[in-house]
């Protein structure tokens, strides 16, 4: 499928979607209030709050009612309608927010978020929106919480967010289901890891990272002996597994998928290095460190390739909603990296950007997202719960 015929069809899918979310909105006679759950205990923190922005900037307030859920670094979470305040890193970091109450999440099926620093501050959301990079967010956590408090929410489910995070069980899993990935090794604390048996394994560079974590948090490519045992440390200062990659030559390319039982897959985008690697600083801090080409200079069989190959991984992880799924491209072999479940929303971030190459605007995005999670919901709730 060219690239024009692919936007025309997933303008016609969203047409009808928008159709028929209007009159679902109208017969609701409400606003739908989403939830938007951000920040969190994780080193990417930073990461998350900028999504969130452009999550709520983005958002069609006519048809939904943000609710602003902000968890500091200590995993406190906060609620208020000071959403600047909110939103701003440092108050979040220090859980100081001006004008706000410390929530909890009540498990009784409602949504209801209720204060516990005020009682007389309730408040109860239709759908949560998790914005929420790396641990206590991304792997599962919060979407056991979401769960069992019966509410629902945006993305994958526990197991697909579980198996995501973690990068040794993913690439495992992907192997099984006959998906090419390249070679690792995986360590844990404590394990004796000798430098001269992993270099015969996988050869110079390789890349050292922890196993739970996103946005290249504690990656490091490694040379020489010297630097393999500064990187095995800082691995391990956020995580107690890590994994050691080999480095491959090649393109790095990576694809959206959106959807839940009949996925969809975005124009594959190309990350054109000019740093070292796509370290954190490439990604979010300078603007120099990477360029992105949308959509990539392939030829159409390779491109549908990849986009067979991301919807192929999504699947088999057991992953809904979204993901982005990283890849290279090394004589004419496509490789999988890995998937991420819950993909950056900032401005420059990939996923947004590769569906609106392919046709879906950011706010028709985000309007599908939480469309597919009530669809979803409403699958759930009638299972059998008794025999």
């Amino acid at each position: 499928m060219t690239q024009s015929a692919l936007k025309a069809d997933l303008s016609c899918r969203f047409c009808l979607v928008n159709f028929l979310n209007g009159l679902y909105y109208f017969n609701m006679k409400k606003k739908i209030k989403v939830g938007i759950l951000f920040g969190g205990k994780s080193a990417e923190h930073e990461v998350s709050v900028r999504s969130a922005r452009n999550v709520l900037e983005a958002m069609d307030k006519s048809k939904y009612e943000p609710v602003l859920i902000g968890i500091d670094k200590k995993g406190r979470w906060h609620m208020s309608a000071d959403s600047k305040a909110l939103l701003h890193r440092k108050s979040l970091e220090s859980g100081e927010v001006s004008n706000s109450d410390s929530v909890a999440l009540v498990n009784e099926g409602s949504g209801k978020l209720t204060g516990y620093t005020n009682l007389q501050n309730e408040i109860s959301v239709d759908v949560v929106f998790p914005i929420l990079h790396g641990p206590f967010g991304e792997d599962g956590t919060v979407q056991g919480l979401l769960k069992l408090a019966n509410v629902p929410f945006v993305g994958a489910g526990v197991l697909g967010s579980a198996v995501g995070m973690d990068k040794d069980v993913m690439k495992r899993l992907l192997r099984d289901a006959g998906i090419p990935i390249g070679k690792f090794l995986t360590f844990k604390t404590g394990d004796k890891i000798d430098f001269k048996k992993v270099k015969y394994e996988l050869g110079l560079p390789m890349f050292v990272k922890p196993a739970n974590m996103g946005s290249s948090v504690g990656v490091s490519k490694v040379r020489n002996e010297n630097e393999f045992k500064k990187a095995i440390k800082t691995a391990f200062d956020f995580d107690l597994k890590i994994l050691i990659e080999q480095n491959i030559e090649g393109r790095e390319i990576e694809c959206a998928v959106l959807g839940n039982e009949k996925p969809i897959a975005s124009v594959p985008g190309e990350v054109v290095l000019t740093d070292d690697f796509y370290s954190y600083e490439a990604k979010y801090i300078d603007e120099n460190g990477a360029v992105i080409e949308i959509p990539a200079k392939l030829d159409k069989v390779t491109a549908k390739r990849i986009q067979t190959i991301a919807i192929k991984t999504f699947k088999a992880l057991s992953c809904e909603g979204l993901g982005r799924v990283d890849c290279f491209i090394k004589n004419g072999d496509i490789l999988v990296n890995e998937i991420n479940t819950i993909p950056g929303f900032t401005s420059i971030s990939m996923y947004p950007k590769l569906f609106e190459v392919s046709g879906i605007s950011y706010s028709n995005l985000i309007d599908r997202l939480i469309t597919l999670a009530i669809e979803r919901f409403k699958k759930e709730q009638k299972l059998k719960t008794s025999y």
